[in-house]
């Protein structure tokens, strides 16, 4: 999803549904540099909430090392510092877990 579409998106849903709540926060640092952004909103179907991942584009991942036993082996990850990557992800609550259950949709049935 364009970095437009998702600004589409979140003006679509303020302006015809019920924002709950919208913030960005930054990526636990195992799990690399980026940032998530979350908008929960009351839809028809529910409480709802959708989840845009951005990250840097990972060019390469070099293993530092010894082939001696014990030894331990370091890995260093080089990102891209122009292209960054975007995974987008929609949750539903579900009142009876009082939990977040991600939407499975079929490839061909996405429509960003």
């Amino acid at each position: 999803m364009t970095d437009e579409r998702w600004q589409e998106l979140i003006g679509q849903i303020k302006d015809s549904l019920e924002i709950l709540d919208h913030y960005t926060k930054d990526l636990p640092e195992e799990a690399g540099q980026g940032s998530v952004e979350v908008i929960e909103f009351q839809s028809p179907m529910g409480k709802m909430k959708l989840e845009r991942t951005t990250q840097p584009l990972l060019l390469d991942k070099k293993t530092y090392g010894s082939k001696r036993m014990g030894s331990q082996a370091d890995v260093k990850y080089i990102y891209s510092e122009t292209e960054k990557t975007h995974k987008f992800k929609a949750y539903k609550y579900d009142s009876n877990t009082d939990d977040w259950t991600e939407i499975q949709l079929e490839r061909g049935l996405m429509s960003f």
